[in-house]
């Protein structure tokens, strides 16, 4: 069997990570921002020359800025790889430029039976070596399941059963997709219709990391009062794909010790077992 369960805990090599004002721009973009009021509304995010205002980095940013590499679990086709999950947690504010040095490892492979999951965990520091940023993403690969091994933890979020407490969202542009790319995911599926189409959409679909970014400045606004210093961790599970143009609303139920969410379009769930926790 391609994939290696014997992975789980390898460790890839320490990655020097930086990025740019112009790369923070450029992802503020890319989620959306600035798009509902360009002069008065996220300056803070969408420039770094308004009079009075610093620049400041979408928390959400950390998917995009990678520095989990060389970690081998195994091979397998990649068209049948899906993006199951992400999950960040933010230990400190991420600024608008810097360098860090990251790391990833892989952190458990399940057997779903009919498919493996594969978790990758990579954890960041400043060059003071203090803890920055973690993300873990769950990768669903089809058809490398069924060796035997661990299902892994069930699933314990429940939807509230009463109407959210605060719903929050944004339109999508037509061209948000080819922003978004921009910051890295050419996959042609996000901008070749007849790519698309081989995969079976009638047009190109929002990348799914776009869509959690844009749920992630939702969030940021509706909890946060915009302010990136108390945004402290968000993770669920993508549901269904998002078509550029649509809206999206994150529907918000505080739940005491910990707030839920989901992203919807309409009455369809694009993103789900959403949690989010303040710093």
């Amino acid at each position: 069997m391609p994939i290696n369960p014997d992975a789980v805990g390898t460790v890839g090599p320490e990655n020097e990570i930086s990025w740019t004002s112009k790369d923070s721009l450029l992802y503020a973009l890319g989620v959306g921002a600035g798009q509902t009021d360009p002069t008065g509304f996220e300056l803070e995010f969408t420039t770094e020359n308004t009079s009075a205002t610093a620049q400041q980095a979408f928390p959400t940013q950390v998917v995009v800025l990678g520095g989990g590499g060389g970690v081998d679990f195994g091979d397998f086709n990649l068209a049948a790889l899906l993006h199951g999950e992400q999950h960040i947690t933010l230990h400190q504010t991420l600024p608008a430029e810097g360098t860090a040095i990251g790391q990833g490892r892989v952190a458990a492979i399940h057997d779903k039976g009919k498919a493996a999951l594969v978790v990758l965990e990579t954890d960041v520091r400043d060059t003071d070596g203090n803890p920055w940023w973690t993300t873990r993403s769950g990768l669903f690969i089809s058809g490398e399941g069924g060796w035997g091994g661990d299902r892994g933890p069930s699933a314990t979020w429940t939807l509230p059963d009463r109407a959210a407490d605060i719903v929050h969202g944004f339109d999508t542009r037509t061209d948000q997709a080819l922003l978004y790319r921009l910051n890295g995911d050419r996959n042609p599926l996000h901008s070749d219709p007849s790519f698309s189409s081989l995969a079976g959409f009638e047009t190109p679909i929002l990348h799914g990391l776009c869509t959690y970014g844009v749920s992630g400045r939702a969030l940021l606004h509706a909890l946060c009062d915009g302010d990136p210093d108390g945004f402290g961790s968000m993770g669920g599970r993508f549901k269904s794909p998002v078509i550029p143009g649509e809206r999206l609303d994150v529907h918000i139920w505080n739940e005491g010790d910990q707030v839920l969410f989901q992203t919807r379009v309409g009455d369809r769930v694009v993103f789900d077992s959403g949690v989010f926790a303040h710093r």
